[in-house]
């Protein structure tokens, strides 16, 4: 496995079509919150920033163009002022009403703005999160395929010393029953019993 600066993921990432990073529940099981790198936190909190402004925006818009319908519903019964009073009321009312949908206007102009940049905020965002996300998991595989190599070697190390004390064990079980057979057949096993018990309790 290549070492982690040899690989350049910015360009890896370039122009391909990537995924929101935090909508996917993998991405938060790989980098959960008590195991998260600084720079990830950072970067992530930026996205989310990014995603929540757009989400406002969009619902600012929607808000600001139906109130903005419903002033222009206003303005046309209001449109019969006169010189009495009610009329004159109607006419500060339309006044009132033609000022706030212009003050709305810039506001929903100036949201949409907004609204054409975002993505491509949100895109760049994503993109510096999915770059050191890689990096990161790049970097976790290389140190796992590294230590797995060393556990392997210890297990088989272990696997030889446990053959060698398998057959340690085996062959001192063996003669320990040779031993025993021959003092059973020199002495009897009355003799070997009344020995076995001195020596049980001289320990």
């Amino acid at each position: 496995m290549r070492k982690k600066e040899e690989v350049d993921f910015a360009k890896i990432f370039k122009g391909k079509k990537i995924p929101i990073v935090v909508l996917d529940e993998r991405w938060h099981q790989l980098f959960p919150d008590y195991d998260k790198p600084a720079q990830v936190k950072v970067l992530e909190s930026k996205l989310n920033e990014l995603m929540k402004q757009q989400g406002k925006l969009t619902n600012d818009l929607k808000d600001l163009k139906k109130l903005k319908n419903q002033l222009m519903g206003e303005i046309i019964t209001h449109m019969d002022v006169n010189d009495t009073k009610e009329g004159k009321l109607k006419e500060k009312k339309l006044d009132q009403n033609q000022r706030l949908i212009r003050e709305i206007g810039d506001k929903i102009k100036d949201a949409e703005n907004q609204l054409i940049d975002l993505p491509y905020q949100i895109k760049d965002a994503n993109e510096e999160l999915i770059i050191e996300s890689t990096a990161i998991c790049y970097k976790r595989l290389s140190d796992n395929t590294e230590k797995i190599a060393e556990i392997n070697q210890w297990i088989q190390s272990i696997r030889e010393q446990l053959k060698v004390k398998i057959l340690e064990k085996q062959d001192m079980e063996m003669k320990n029953t040779d031993i025993y057979n021959y003092m059973h057949d020199m002495l009897g096993p009355d003799l070997l019993q009344e020995l076995d018990e001195d020596i049980k309790k001289g320990k």
